[in-house]
């Protein structure tokens, strides 16, 4: 039997391989795995298995300490500053109910497909290969950037716990460009100490998350006792400055919208959550109730902060780097003393469930041969990701290091909601598809279409003039989608319901999830979506110069170990007589 080569054995077959870029891109960008490659065939490529340790309380402390870290004590004072004011509560309630949405939507799949692909395995066995690469770049890309700021305002807090200023934690280098000059030598540590402790077990793990948020709950309700017992009620409405805007929304509905978009970086943890699904004991009871549970709690606990510390100070006093400590500065040190340990405690909880789920996505990725499969290794006596969980971990240490604050939260939203969308869009396609028995473009027409009249909806809040003809416009492309979002539910049956666990209301769940997704999209900056656009280009390029003929060989390797050769010869026919001429 013929066997075939290496696209990466020597220089030649690697040439060879790029002359046939384009066939190898049209016969794998669309290939769909099938959820028992995904649950058997590919979970063999890491060697060894994942212990099923995890319960429906592990995930939802895992859940609880992954978001809480991060959201209330890096995202909210520098949201509330300059974006929403005091209705940065208001955000955090429109960020939560997105974030809920898009949980029902991962809950769905993780229950259905319990591996550690998240996302990624979700969109590899709908849309295909090429699909799901790019939401694995860009989850990646915002693991990485999101827990590099967490561990960044780590450096803050720690520094107010023992009141020492963050400058002298710090230095300068003049030579490197503004937002990356700023050198932070704790965050990496911290990061390497996480990445430790991650590679040792995952049922240790979760023991160490539960003792920790346990204490950070208890630090977290001090917080919101003391915000509502010396705070003022006039903060919600008066500025410290009479020249900056006065009222409860002082930067109007946009800047509510625009606050919203920048705290999703808080709700990361719930996605962190879905990778560890593999570990989970029972999937069919325990993710639902870790996953959506988990969400509904920290969106009512980051409610109450968030009022907690508008209270305690106006909105254009309160600090940008450690809103919490500062707001309590004053007259008693010891309290933001206190508040710095809690949020540290907190920060360090959101480090090590966050990077947990980097590392599963990482190892899922690399079953799938798109990255190396040194990634999905399982260490035998750890039974963890080895591998993925130190490269990642020494790669985010890095980007700690030297990146500012400002730029990591940006580009962490733009790729959150990236991913969120196209999930809210997956769970869609899988109930009303089934390949070989359903037509999907009456599915694919209407997802695109809504999503169309999101954007515009999105451009017109954004964009137009005021004046009369904009309330019109909004209501008429408020009105277009609902009609259309009817008439796909009156006219197309579902394909297939859920066994288990299933989003309700469906498709009016996942299609509000839509476009809360592409409108906070719309609340974000242009440089967010020219970091997101170069970061996103880097991953077309790596899967056009290496993934697609890794998956090629995979796929040919594979194949012919099954006998399943007929497909296979009649690509290498084609390659062959495209070589002779």
């Amino acid at each position: 039997m013929e066997t075939h080569s290496s696209s990466f054995s020597t220089l030649q077959s690697y040439l060879h391989a790029l002359a046939h870029t384009p066939h190898r891109f049209a016969r794998r960008a669309p290939s769909v795995s099938s959820s028992f490659q995904e649950l058997c065939l590919a979970k063999s490529r890491s060697g060894s298995h994942m212990h099923k340790t995890l319960r429906w309380f592990d995930l939802l402390a895992l859940g609880i300490g992954g978001m809480l870290g991060a959201g209330v004590f890096v995202t909210t004072g520098r949201a509330t500053r300059l974006y929403a004011g005091p209705a940065i509560v208001i955000s955090y309630a429109i960020a939560g109910l997105c974030a809920l949405l898009s949980a029902f939507c991962y809950t769905e799949f993780a229950v259905h497909l319990p591996v550690a692909g998240g996302a990624f395995s979700y969109l590899r066995i709908t849309f295909g290969e090429f699909a799901a690469f790019m939401t694995g770049a860009n989850l990646i890309t915002e693991y990485v950037m999101s827990n590099a700021a967490v561990a960044r305002g780590f450096t803050s807090y720690l520094g107010a716990a023992m009141g020492i200023s963050t400058a002298k934690w710090r230095f300068v280098l003049p030579f490197l460009p503004d937002g990356f000059n700023e050198i932070d030598v704790v965050a990496p540590a911290v990061v390497l100490i996480v990445t430790l402790i991650i590679c040792y077990s995952t049922r240790e793990s979760s023991v160490v998350n539960m003792i920790l948020t346990a204490l950070h709950i208890l630090f977290i309700a001090f917080v919101i006792s003391m915000g509502f017992w010396r705070g003022d009620w006039n903060n919600f409405t008066r500025p410290g400055n009479p020249n900056n805007p006065s009222g409860f929304f002082p930067y109007g509905a946009s800047g509510v919208f625009n606050g919203a978009a920048m705290v999703y970086l808080s709700y990361i943890g719930y996605d962190a959550v879905s990778t560890m699904a593999e570990e989970v004991r029972n999937p069919v009871k325990d993710i639902p109730i870790g996953v959506s549970g988990s969400v509904v709690i920290v969106t009512v606990l980051y409610c109450l902060m968030a009022a907690s510390m508008s209270m305690l100070l106006p909105y254009d006093m309160i600090d940008v780097e450690a809103p919490f400590s500062a707001a309590f500065r004053g007259g008693r040190e010891w309290v933001a003393r206190v508040v710095g340990v809690g949020a540290s405690f907190g920060i360090v909880t959101s480090l090590l469930v966050a990077m947990m789920g980097q590392a599963r996505y990482m190892c899922v990725i690399g079953r799938s041969n798109v990255v190396p499969v040194w990634f999905a290794r399982v260490h035998p006596k750890t039974a963890t990701p080895v591998n993925a969980s130190a490269f990642l971990g020494i790669f985010t240490a890095v980007i700690s290091l030297f990146t500012d604050l400002n730029v990591l939260l940006n580009m962490v939203s733009i790729g959150t909601l990236f991913v969120f969308y196209m999930v809210s869009n997956v769970v869609i396609y899988r109930r009303y598809v089934m390949i070989g028995t359903t037509k999907p473009w009456p599915t694919l027409s209407f997802l695109c279409l809504f999503s169309l009249t999101s954007i515009i909806f999105t451009l017109l809040w954004h964009f137009a003039p005021p004046g009369k003809p904009k309330p019109l416009a909004l209501a008429t492309c408020v009105v277009i989608p609902i009609s259309i979002l009817q008439v796909f539910h009156c006219m197309v049956p579902q394909a297939r319901k859920p066994a288990f666990w299933g989003v309700p209301f469906m498709p009016w769940l996942p299609s509000i999830s839509i476009f809360l997704n592409v409108f906070l999209l719309g609340s974000l900056d242009g440089p967010s979506y020219a970091r997101f656009g170069f970061f996103s280009g880097l991953a077309v390029l790596l899967y056009v110069f290496y993934s697609v003929h890794a998956s090629f060989d995979a796929e040919v390797e594979g194949s012919l170990g099954q006998k399943n050769v007929e497909i296979l010869e009649e690509s290498a026919e084609i390659e062959e007589s495209s070589q002779k001429v």
